[in-house]
């Protein structure tokens, strides 16, 4: 958020902030603009803070006329060129509390200009019963257009809604102007029932009141939406679902807490005293039904009553004067404090018969490292997870720079407790406060969610130890039938009274993503339709929890298995993340308009990026020519073009052929063989109008192949001409314009840029799909699919579907005894260019039909098939109704030999 700069400094032009926020998730985009006044050429750096828990999704700088894209991709052990993105949270220039900072540096030519446009995205979590969306606005030099533009959209109403005092931890003196409550000068705030609009637009002579060196500070928003049902709200687009569980009015569980201080020697002076002060407000916030204890610890362990004891005045006033004569000595035993402290909890639990309906926790604080007793992090780790056994949560508090935050961070992670790190220089007792707060009020325990299998695939972690007052559970994962009208969910829980049971249907809203916030249709995710915030929600917080699993695990091949995991879905969806790095591509000459595009680009959403997978490197172009090999013999079992179906019975040495006229939107069963080999193939058909001296009315097309793999393990496969989506426990987006092969068990897939997509299960199973694209399209043409069966070895005998129903069977032709005289009665069903009559007899129907001659493989190569007429009514087992599918993953079939309706 800033150009820090040198001699004549560049003057920043513009300095804005554009943030949407949706149902909790927060797209924001920041742009900074340079002017380089010197008549030499001069370094800048832009930085910019941002949340900890963000994932930057874009960068893209403008120097002169050149455009520099960063590109997000795995990451490899070589950092990628210009782009510093510094992680670390160590080092001194490391941004306020619960910030990280970003960095780019290049060079302005004299007198030209620069622009730099970074996007990230976060999810905001819910503490002390509000969300907090802070926004760094630290230009570094006073700013002629600076402002930050925030909308909000919460489809569940917004109950309160506040815009602080700019807050400034760091430079003391400097961040602060004469009013120093309520919103920053000239803040706007607009808001009705669901919807804000919060502006921020200081003049000069504001900024240089709030701070002469343009470090204004955060801007911070804090809210809460209105909750209506106790077992929460869940939100549904394309698909995809968000389940937020919050509930509220319920009593207080009792508390089992040991305070774990440290009294090292390095904790002398103000450290100490404001612990202890933070402690005695803390102790008169208990409650009567807690128990509680206090360790200090050092290179001894100082434990004040070796059982927990129950809250009165008395022993309120006992824990205060003992913690009051605790004095600073020597090192630091962290894994001997811990012991004892779990021990304690341990004792009474099992001695008092509450377990079920208390929470066990301990606050633990350290300004240091392990210096006396076991010193090794792993064995400290194994050993506090040996003796917790999930029954004990550890919430630690690290002070000051010299602690080991990765073990405290772990410390909690491995045993369902948060962290927090306190800077140096801020009030260490005031941030212990606000952090036991977050915790004085648990509400339930061992929380369970549970959604119908059937139902609901790739939920994030759905098990939670404790639920406290004020915070909030969140569950994202994906719908198996985006029709569905209610979701069944059940909780189970203990609370202070019982175990609970919550189980209900709730409704789920509408499904399809309207206009944006800001009234405009936001730009495609992936050419397909606007970006999906809760589809975004679910991939940033699965890439979340697989990075603490990573973090967690001590299993090599573990490791590597959720490493891959993350990195693809990371890549899939432009995260920047440890798993995963930023390459600047360029330059490319700059195009018209670029530049007020980016200007736009926060509000609505995330913009396209070009994502290259597997370390592809060449930018794909505007390429539609098509290298296309007509050479990879597929079988004539086919369905493509507007759709004309082929099927080839290689042992008659026969070809017949059908057409279906179906409608815009319905989903073809083309191969239903769930119940045995485990594969389903849907097509959905696309409109276009009927070429001009056309007979058709209209024409129909294929636009989406979806393919359901079963066995060995569920795959889903989604194909568009555009993309491939691969869904099989990693989510991999492939761009139909990039040559790539994925593999994993059991499955294949191969693209070939701009042709075709090859799929091949347990090598017994190829399908083709051939991409058919249009450079300049006629009306009545459409980018679309065509199917092919190249092998069905591993199809079984009582596999269905339009195509499916006549693998493995075998056909026989009969010449018409009538002969064909007979038709001309009917003389507009002779058509020109059509042969003689015949009778095919196929799995006992008798069909008419007609000698033809048809284009498959993109008109490559002509067939003589015979044509069976009426969208092959007497061909084709049932009627065309029963061939419709209910969802692109919908396995059902009503027809052939005991197909059953489930997925």
């Amino acid at each position: 958020d800033s150009c820090l700069l040198n001699k004549t400094k560049p003057l920043m032009t513009e300095f804005s902030v554009k943030s949407t926020i949706i149902s909790r998730y927060a797209f924001t985009t920041v742009s900074c603009r340079m002017l380089n006044r010197a008549s030499e050429d001069q370094d800048i750096e832009f930085q910019m803070q941002i949340p900890a828990a963000a994932f930057i999704t874009n960068f893209t700088m403008l120097i002169g006329d050149k455009v520099y894209q960063g590109e997000i991709t795995e990451r490899e052990k070589k950092s990628g060129d210009r782009v510093k993105e510094k992680r670390n949270k160590t080092t001194e220039e490391n941004g306020e509390k619960g910030t990280e900072i970003f960095r780019a540096s290049a060079v302005i030519p004299s007198k030209d200009k620069a622009a730099f446009f970074l996007s990230y995205e976060e999810l905001l979590q819910r503490r002390l019963g509000k969300y907090e969306h802070s926004i760094s606005v630290r230009p570094q030099q006073l700013s002629g257009r600076l402002s930050v533009d925030v909308n909000i959209l919460e489809s569940a109403g917004i109950a309160s809604l506040e815009v602080l005092p700019l807050h400034n931890s760091r430079q003391r003196g400097s961040g602060r102007g004469e009013d120093d409550s309520g919103p920053p000068p000239s803040t706007v705030i607009n808001q009705n029932e669901t919807f804000a609009n919060i502006i921020f637009k200081p003049t000069v002579v504001q900024q240089a009141r709030i701070a002469q060196n343009g470090i204004l500070g955060d801007f911070i928003i804090r809210y809460d939406v209105n909750r209506e049902q106790s077992i929460g709200d869940i939100q549904v687009l394309n698909g995809y679902f968000v389940h937020y569980f919050a509930p509220k009015d319920l009593p207080p569980l009792p508390k089992n807490v040991v305070f774990v201080l440290d009294s090292s020697a390095s904790m002398v002076g103000t450290k100490l005293r404001q612990t202890k002060d933070a402690l005695f407000t803390i102790l008169h916030d208990l409650r009567p039904q807690d128990r509680f204890s206090i360790i200090g610890f050092s290179n001894r362990i100082k434990v004040w009553k070796d059982h927990l004891i129950s809250v009165t005045p008395d022993s309120i006033r006992d824990g205060k004067v003992y913690i009051h004569h605790m004095s600073p000595t020597g090192g630091t035993d962290i894994n001997g404090a811990l012991q004892r402290a779990i021990r304690l909890l341990n004792k009474y639990v099992a001695h008092s018969g509450i377990g079920d309906r208390s929470v066990s926790l301990i606050v633990f604080l350290t300004d240091g490292k392990p210096t006396v007793g076991e010193t090794h992090t792993l064995k400290i780790l194994n050993n506090t997870r040996e003796a917790a056994r999930g029954q004990v949560c550890i919430f630690t508090i690290g002070i000051g720079n010299d602690v080991d935050f990765r073990l405290l961070e772990k410390l909690s992670l491995e045993n369902c407790g948060l962290t927090r790190r306190v800077h140096e220089e801020e009030d260490a007792g005031s941030q212990l406060i606000g952090f036991y707060d977050e915790i004085r009020t648990p509400l339930l325990s061992d929380i369970r969610i549970d959604y119908p299998p059937s139902s609901v695939v790739q939920a994030t972690k759905t098990l939670f130890p404790n639920y406290f007052n004020g915070s909030e559970i969140i569950i994202a994962g994906k719908l198996v039938d985006r029709k569905l009208d209610h979701l069944h969910v059940e909780v189970t829980a203990s609370n202070s009274k019982k175990f609970i049971i919550l189980k209900t249907d709730v409704p789920v809203g509408p499904q399809k993503a309207g206009k944006d916030v800001t009234g405009s249709p936001r730009p495609g995710g992936d050419g397909e339709g606007d970006p999906n915030h809760i589809e975004r929600l679910w991939s940033y917080l699965t890439t979340k929890e697989l990075l603490s699993s990573w973090l967690q695990s001590d299993d090599e091949p573990e490791k590597e298995r959720l490493w891959q995991r993350a990195q693809a879905l990371a890549v899939s969806y432009r995260f920047l993340t440890p798993f995963t790095s930023m390459k600047l591509r360029g330059p490319v000459p700059r195009m018209d308009g670029l530049e007020e595009a980016h200007g736009m680009s926060a509000a609505m959403g995330p913009e396209p990026v070009v994502q290259s997978m597997r370390g592809a490197g060449m930018q794909p172009g505007p390429l539609l020519k098509k290298p296309y090999q007509p050479r990879i013999k597929i079988s004539k079992t086919s369905v493509d073009g507007d759709p004309h179906f082929v099927v080839d019975f290689p042992l008659s040495r026969l070809t017949v052929c059908f057409n279906i006229d179906g409608q815009p939107g319905d989903i073809l069963r083309l191969v239903s063989d769930h119940r045995d080999s485990g594969v389903t193939v849907n097509g959905e058909l696309i409109g276009a109008p009927a070429p001009p001296n056309g007979h058709k009315k209209q024409r129909t097309y294929f636009r989406t192949i979806t393919i359901l793999i079963n066995k060995p393990e569920r795959s889903y496969l989604e194909i568009t001409p555009s993309r491939v989506i691969l869904d099989g426990g990693d989510r991999l987006v492939l761009p139909c314009n990039q040559s790539v092969v994925v593999g994993s068990r059991g499955l294949e897939v191969s693209v070939s840029a701009n042709a075709n997509v090859t799929v091949t299960i347990e090598g017994s199973i190829a399908f083709v799909i051939l991409i058919h694209l249009y450079k300049k399209p006629a009306p009545f043409q459409r980018h679309h699919l065509g199917f092919y069966i190249a092998n069905s070895e591993g199809l079984s005998s009582n596999c269905h579907g339009l195509l499916g129903q006549f693998l493995n069977q075998d056909a026989r032709l009969t010449e018409d005894p009538a002969g064909p005289s007979q038709n001309l009665t009917h003389p507009l069903l002779l058509q020109a260019g059509e042969g003689p009559e015949a009778i095919l007899t196929v799995k006992g129907h008798q069909v008419p039909v007609v000698w033809k001659q048809r284009k498959i493989y993109n008109g490559e190569e002509q067939i003589d098939c015979w044509f069976a007429r009426n969208s092959a009514a007497k061909l084709i087992d049932g009627e065309y109704k029963d061939y419709l599918a209910s969802h692109p993953f919908d396995t059902g079939m009503t027809l052939g030999q005991g197909m059953s309706r489930e997925l």
